[in-house]
């Protein structure tokens, strides 16, 4: 018997195959691959000359004759805009955002472009196609070291700086930070003391004593207490028609102060941990809020820390002028101090 295996059968007449239509399918299958590539690929090449033209025809639009609004709150994917008519939902243009050289924040003036579509909830929707100068700008670092600027607010005339002298406790050093950065961009700076009706008499006397010396330096100062209904009217009259921004440590009751002079805002308030002092963030984003008295407000998130932009020791002596001249209290040069070594 061999021992050779047996070869395996070979088609022979592979040829006849093909002539006799047994490999149709398989051609039929491939011809509607390409066919399904073909198809995909031509829509694609609509979508993109579609939008081509689109850009083409907005490229034709003056910027100065589109309406105004002001940027009210930004998110991921859409900015609110306020005009005269009401609130828009608009994207940013692309080339407008792939050529700008900074981002919207909450306050710019922008021109855009109504585009006659309305979303789920029927509010208009439109393209953001210019941004104007800006005014003012407060911003702050990622860090203490400035490594990378965040602008947080445009075109505010004021920022009134919220401290709570208990639950949690005021923090003279933050608060200096944030006089630096509303100087800096231009803005008037306003330190509210709250909560005073926690204070002891001994730790009212100190803080007293503290924003006297703030007076001094020309830093107009006020007392509040919701509970106790103490200095209301005074925040009001200063946030009447004015631009304001709100600043502070988390907790410090920056949203019930605004619920206070304005109820039917219904600004979203967080209790505070126990644990840790230290308030639960409640705004996440900052907004602005037009005031039936007039002027708006522009609430943002609490901070634990405010890194400065723009700052070196160059400069740091003319936000310091008290330690300059050799008057300053202690708290003070140490605050200078403090600052100076995160530079």
């Amino acid at each position: 018997m061999s021992n050779r295996r047996r070869k395996a059968h070979r088609e022979k007449d592979l040829t006849s195959r093909y002539l006799g239509g047994d490999w149709d399918e398989d051609g039929v299958a491939q011809q509607q691959r390409f066919s399904e590539r073909s198809k995909h690929a031509q829509h694609n090449k609509m979508l993109q000359t579609l939008e081509l033209r689109a850009q083409e025809a907005a490229d034709q639009i003056d910027p100065s004759i589109l309406p105004t609004g002001q940027v009210h709150q930004v998110h991921s994917l859409y900015v609110e805009v306020g005009a005269p008519d009401g609130l828009y939902l608009c994207v940013v243009r692309k080339t407008l955002s792939k050529s700008t050289d900074y981002s919207l924040v909450v306050g710019d003036f922008v021109r855009f472009r109504p585009i006659e579509v309305r979303d789920e909830q029927g509010r208009p929707e439109a393209v953001i196609e210019q941004i104007l100068p800006r005014k003012t700008l407060l911003t702050r670092s990622d860090s203490f070291k400035q490594i990378e600027q965040h602008p947080i607010v445009a075109n505010a005339g004021q920022m009134l700086i919220v401290a709570s002298i208990q639950s949690p406790a005021v923090r003279w050093g933050l608060i200096d930070r944030m006089l630096i950065a509303a100087e800096g961009g231009g803005l008037k700076p306003i330190i509210c003391l709250n909560k005073i009706d926690l204070a002891k008499p001994d730790e009212h006397e100190a803080a007293q004593g503290v924003l006297n010396h703030y007076n001094n330096l020309g830093i107009q100062t006020l007392q509040t207490s919701v509970p106790a209904d103490i200095g209301l009217n005074e925040l009001r009259e200063l946030l009447r028609d004015q631009n304001s921004v709100l600043a502070g440590h988390s907790g410090v009751g920056k949203s019930t102060l605004i619920n206070a002079i304005q109820p039917q805002l219904d600004i979203r308030t967080g209790d505070i941990s126990h644990f840790t002092d230290k308030g639960r963030h409640t705004t996440t984003s900052a907004r602005r809020y037009a005031l039936d008295f007039g002027g708006a407000v522009i609430d943002t998130p609490g901070v634990k820390m405010f890194g400065l932009w723009g700052i070196t020791l160059d400069n740091l002596d003319d936000f310091f002028p008290d330690v300059a001249k050799g008057d300053a209290p202690p708290w003070r040069q140490e605050s200078r101090q403090r600052i100076a070594e995160s530079l």
